[in-house]
C-alpha cells in the first residue's frame, strides 16, 4: 500500500493573509452605497453628505434633459444594443453621436466606446507593438499604463512633464514607429500638460501623440471643447499626429468614451482595436443622452464660469492654512484640486474628520499616488455653491487648527491614533 500524500498548500490559502496585510497598511478599500440627494449632496451608506469626490464637473449627471433623451431612446431602441459595433450593435443613435462628438471637438472623425479604460487599453496596442517605441509620462493614468504594457512596445517612462527628458528619449530611439502618451489634465494632480510643446516634439521626431483628456473635456477650451481646443489645436489647426481621447462619464454626465482625430487613423482603430471589435456596443439610450449633453455643454459657459469661481474661492481659502502643518495644495486651475497631506494615516484622519462634519472628500493613497504624497482629492462641480465651498474651507481650517494645537503640546505634527478611522472605511474613486 502506498502512503497517503499530504495535500500541498494552495496559493489560494494566502489570499486572506494578503488582504490582512493591505488592511494593516491602511490601503484596504471598500465601496460605498450612494444615492443622489440633490445638487452636490448624496446619501452615502444612508447618511446625508456634501460630496467633493464626484467627477460630474458640470453637474449634468442628473439633468432632466439627459434623462428625457434616455427615456425617449429606450422607447425607440429598447435597452441593450444587442451586439458588437461591427455586427449589429452600431445603432443610429451611436452613429449620430460619433458625428456630434467629431463636430464638438472640431476633429475629422470620432469613434465611440463603452468605457474609457477599454478605450486606452485597446487603442494603444492597435497603434504600436513589438519593436516600436512608446513614451509615457510618469504620472499617466492606469489605463494608459496598462495599454502600454499590453502593446508589447518598448516603454520609455519620462519624469512628469519633463519634456527635455522626453526629447532625449525620442532622439535616442531607433524605432521607426514612436507613440507618446499623456494625460492632458492629470487626474490626481490637476495640472495641464504643455500640449503645443508635446506636439512640437512629436513633429520633430516623427511620433504620434495620444492625449487622454478625461478631466479637461467639457471644462477647458472654448465652449468646453477640451484641452486640445484650449491649446488652439483643433479645426484648421488640427494635426494628423494627435489622437484625442476623452471620457463621457465626467463633465458629460453619462458614461463611455471616444477617440477622435485623423479619419484614416480612426478607421485603423475601428479595424484593429480588440476592445472595440469584440465587445458589445454601448446602448443607444446612453448615446442619446450624450447627444443631449453635448448640446448643453456647448452652451454652458455660465456653468464653467461658476466652476472657475469656485476653484478660485477654494484656492484662496486654502492658501492660509498653517505652513508648519505641511499640507500643500498642488498647482491646478482645473476642478481637480489636490491637497497633499503626507502619510496614509494622516490623509485618512483628515478624511474622517471631514466625514464627521458631513463632508465626503476621499483620501487618495499609494499606489494611486507616490508614497508619502497621500492627499485629499477635492473635486469641484458646477453643482456646488459658494456656500458649499465655504463649508469645506471652514472644516479644513478647523481640523488644521486642532492638529496644530496637538503638535504644540506634543512637539510634532502628526495625527493621534484616535483620529484615525478603521482602515476599511476609505474608498478611492476611479478617475477615468
Amino acid at each position: 500500500m502506498t502512503s497517503a500524500t499530504a495535500p500541498q498548500p494552495s496559493w489560494l490559502d494566502e489570499i486572506p493573509a494578503r488582504l490582512a496585510d493591505i488592511e494593516r497598511a491602511h490601503l484596504l478599500r471598500r465601496r460605498r452605497v450612494v444615492e443622489p440627494a440633490g445638487g452636490a449632496r448624496l446619501r452615502v451608506d444612508g447618511q446625508p453628505m456634501l460630496a467633493f469626490c464626484s467627477n460630474d464637473y458640470l453637474g449634468l449627471a442628473s439633468h432632466p434633459a439627459l434623462a428625457h433623451a434616455a427615456c425617449e431612446a429606450t422607447a425607440r431602441f429598447g435597452v441593450g444594443s444587442g451586439g458588437s459595433p461591427l455586427v449589429s450593435g452600431h445603432s443610429a443613435a451611436n452613429d449620430a453621436l460619433e458625428h456630434d462628438l467629431a463636430a464638438y471637438v472640431q476633429l475629422p472623425r470620432a469613434l465611440y466606446f463603452y468605457a474609457g479604460y477599454a478605450t486606452n487599453t485597446g487603442i494603444i496596442p492597435a497603434l504600436v507593438g513589438d519593436g516600436d517605441a512608446l513614451f509615457s509620462d510618469a504620472l499617466n493614468h492606469a489605463c494608459l499604463i496598462d495599454g502600454a504594457r499590453l502593446s508589447r512596445a518598448t516603454i520609455h517612462r519620462y519624469p512628469h512633464a519633463d519634456l527635455a527628458a522626453l526629447e532625449a528619449q525620442l532622439a535616442a530611439s531607433p524605432a521607426r514607429r514612436k507613440l507618446v502618451i499623456s494625460d492632458a489634465v492629470f487626474s490626481m494632480d490637476g495640472d495641464l500638460i504643455d500640449i503645443p510643446a508635446l506636439l512640437a516634439l512629436c513633429e520633430r521626431y516623427d511620433a504620434l501623440l495620444l492625449l487622454d483628456d478625461a478631466h479637461g473635456f467639457g471644462v477647458l477650451g472654448p465652449q468646453g471643447r477640451g484641452s486640445l481646443a484650449h491649446a488652439g489645436l483643433t479645426g484648421p489647426n488640427a494635426s494628423r499626429r494627435v489622437l484625442y481621447m476623452a471620457t463621457l462619464g465626467k463633465a458629460a454626465g453619462v458614461a463611455g468614451a471616444f477617440v477622435a482625430g485623423d479619419a484614416a487613423l480612426i478607421e485603423w482603430l475601428l479595424q484593429k482595436t480588440r476592445t472595440y471589435i469584440f465587445a458589445t456596443a454601448a446602448p443607444p439610450l446612453l448615446a442619446s443622452a450624450l447627444r443631449a449633453s453635448l448640446q448643453i455643454m456647448e452652451a454652458a459657459d455660465d456653468r464653467r464660469a461658476h466652476l472657475d469661481g469656485l476653484i478660485a474661492q477654494l484656492r484662496q481659502g486654502l492658501a492660509t492654512l498653517p505652513a508648519p502643518l505641511g499640507w500643500h495644495l498642488l498647482p491646478s486651475l482645473t476642478p481637480v484640486q489636490a491637497l497633499v497631506i503626507g502619510s496614509n494615516e494622516a490623509a485618512l484622519g483628515v478624511m474622517e474628520g471631514l466625514r464627521t462634519r458631513g463632508l465626503w472628500v476621499p483620501a487618495i493613497r499609494p499606489p494611486t499616488v507616490p508614497a508619502g504624497t497621500a492627499r485629499l482629492r477635492i473635486a469641484l462641480s458646477a453643482a456646488h455653491t459658494t456656500g458649499d465651498v465655504a463649508q469645506l474651507l471652514a472644516a479644513l481650517h478647523e481640523l488644521a487648527t486642532q492638529w496644530m494645537s496637538r503638535s504644540t503640546m506634543h512637539g510634532y505634527i502628526d495625527l493621534p491614533t484616535s483620529a484615525l478611522p478603521h482602515p476599511s472605511s476609505e474608498t478611492t474613486p476611479c478617475p477615468t
